[in-house]
């Protein structure tokens, strides 16, 4: 069983604008545990991202996070990825549109449910800390950061990790020096 959940410890910083970002919610899968406070831990996140200084500047835009299942995330992973097997979250970019819109389509965001349980209870974290986190992750991916490479993934690692101190969440990548050993 995942660490206790302490619920929401802090909000988005003071004075920060994160109206650039519009997110949708939606719930696939109705064993996801009080489904208030994720949403509000997702939003949490997504407000946090928004408030931060590299994000300053960008145009209005919007993303739908998609509260799923293992089983779906799989058959998604196993036709987009090639990968038959569950995920903890995938990311979608959306098609660049070649009218100007008012708010630009970021793209969508699944996270399995089973498989953020798991991780959660294996690292000893709270839940809430992880879905916070996969969601940054998430989110990242959509305005085109990636890890395919060690520069690259030192850069968003850092970058979900400012972010999550914002929220009072504990570095996530805190192995980074024993995996690069």
């Amino acid at each position: 069983m995942p660490a206790s959940d302490p619920g929401p410890r802090s909000r988005a910083p003071q004075g920060a604008d994160p109206s650039w970002l519009t997110l949708d919610v939606v719930f696939e899968d109705d064993d996801w545990p009080d489904a208030v406070r994720m949403e509000t831990h997702v939003h949490e996140a997504a407000a946090a991202l928004a408030a931060h200084p590299a994000m300053h500047g960008l145009k209005p835009a919007g993303a739908c996070i998609a509260l799923s299942n293992d089983a779906h995330v799989q058959t998604l992973n196993a036709s987009f990825r090639g990968k038959d097997k569950p995920t903890n979250v995938l990311s979608f970019p959306a098609p660049e549109s070649p009218v100007p819109q008012a708010l630009e389509p970021l793209g969508d965001i699944i996270i399995a449910r089973e498989t953020l349980e798991r991780e959660a209870a294996e690292k000893g974290i709270p839940l809430a800390d992880h879905l916070r986190h996969l969601t940054v992750h998430g989110l990242l991916h959509l305005l085109g950061y990636d890890h395919k490479d060690e520069a690259e993934a030192v850069e968003m690692e850092n970058l979900e990790t400012e972010i999550l101190h914002r929220l009072g969440v504990p570095d996530p990548y805190g192995d980074r020096d024993e995996r690069t050993q």
